[in-house]
């Protein structure tokens, strides 16, 4: 079971990089007759991209973290404090599995290790979960709002996908381990 958690907590912990690193968090919205499309743009947390035809890829970085506006900001933030807190997470895990195998410690430094391993997948998962959410239930809303102009509707991009199972990966683990 502390193998598996370990598994689940690594993959977990690599998802929420891969998540946060990914520009593809929302995803421009072809709603419209046109049948064919040339450009795609995606907006991630530290820039946006514009596809062209698949073939051609432009990227640019924010270009001052003082303009971003707030809820950017907060999601860059949550998803920073997630990437540390996995990595710390699986690091005490990993010192837990080395520690769950008979020593002069005894039981007690196990128990330490394996819960506290628990606890910081669990909270990693739940902080994982929240701006991937927050952004997948704007998106969603925003989506359906006819006041909102139709090249500005945006759809739900790999990233979140990719969060969603990483936050899944990392509760799986913490329950797991606790």
């Amino acid at each position: 079971l502390q193998i598996a958690g370990l598994v689940f907590g690594g993959v977990g912990m690599l998802g929420t990089l891969a998540a946060t690193a990914m520009p593809q968090w929302r995803v421009s919205a072809h709603v419209e007759a046109n049948l064919v499309v040339f450009e795609s743009i995606w907006e991630g947390l530290w820039m946006d991209c514009i596809s062209q035809l698949g073939l051609r890829l432009q990227c640019k970085l924010y270009d001052s973290v003082l303009a971003l506006p707030p809820p950017l900001e907060a999601l860059r933030a949550l998803m920073c404090l997630a990437v540390l807190l996995a990595i710390v997470a699986f690091l005490v895990a990993i010192v837990g599995v080395k520690y769950s195998q008979p020593s002069k410690e005894g039981p007690q430094a196990v128990s330490t290790f394996i819960l506290a391993a628990g606890v910081a997948f669990l909270l990693t998962g739940g902080l994982v979960l929240v701006p991937v959410s927050w952004t997948g239930g704007a998106i969603v809303r925003d989506f359906y709002d006819p006041a909102v102009p139709v090249p500005l509707k945006r759809e739900l991009g790999a990233a979140l996908y990719v969060g969603w199972a990483s936050s899944a990966l990392l509760l799986a683990a913490g329950a797991m381990y606790c």
